[in-house]
């Protein structure tokens, strides 16, 4: 039975446009796919402890050996990684912060990189690909080439290097000028914020559409 992992980040709460889109992907997936199963974490509302010498210790500790902290970070870890295992398709709700990642992605991100259950510390070989992991984000402004704040975002870059030891390889689908609508000084903009918006829509419609499935 097909599953899907849907993850939410950004703290906007309704006036998320990274939220907006994963429910719509989510909506998508289930049409997609009668009777698949859903787990949906929200890391924005209920966000990972960051790493601390506990969580990183418990890493290089044998299970055996672990004090009570540290097994209880490991407990986590071990769940979050296999969220990731069961799932067939993951979706990622990923809001531009400061430049930046969410910090609550890059906790999950650390949590992930978790050796012997999400790679081989040995080989380097990564335990977690083959899924399919799209990350729906969103932008406040444009970081396009040619934009005056071009390379700006540190986001995008990041996440494939950050997830590289798994084997998880993301595909994004970006809404950018976000911010266009209540920020008077990008009121210009509007037209164009509208229009990334309905092609990111319009290609979330088409993921799982019959027409995109290989005969």
């Amino acid at each position: 039975m097909a599953h899907l992992l849907h993850i939410d980040s950004s703290i906007q709460g309704d006036r998320s446009i990274s939220r907006r889109l994963t429910a719509r992907a989510a909506a998508a997936w289930r049409a997609a796919h009668p009777g698949g199963t859903v787990t949906y974490r929200d890391l924005g509302g209920d966000p990972l402890p960051h790493l601390d010498h506990l969580g990183v210790l418990a890493r290089g500790v044998p299970p055996q050996r672990h004090t009570p902290a540290q097994a209880a970070s490991w407990a986590l870890t071990e769940q979050v990684v296999d969220e990731v295992k069961r799932a067939d398709t993951i979706l990622l709700g990923f809001p531009l912060y400061n430049f930046g990642a969410p910090s609550s992605v890059k906790s999950w991100v650390d949590h992930l990189i978790a050796p012997g259950l999400s790679y081989d510390p040995g080989t380097r070989e990564g335990f977690l690909g083959g899924r399919e992991f799209v990350v729906l984000a969103s932008r406040g402004g444009g970081y396009g080439a040619g934009t005056p704040r071009e390379g700006w975002d540190h986001a995008g870059p990041w996440l494939p290097h950050g997830l590289a030891m798994t084997g998880l390889k993301p595909r994004f689908i970006t809404a950018d000028l976000t911010l266009a609508e209540v920020e008077p000084a990008m009121s210009a903009l509007i037209p164009l914020a509208a229009e990334s918006l309905a092609a990111a829509e319009r290609e979330i419609d088409g993921l799982w559409s019959p027409a995109s499935v290989p005969a």
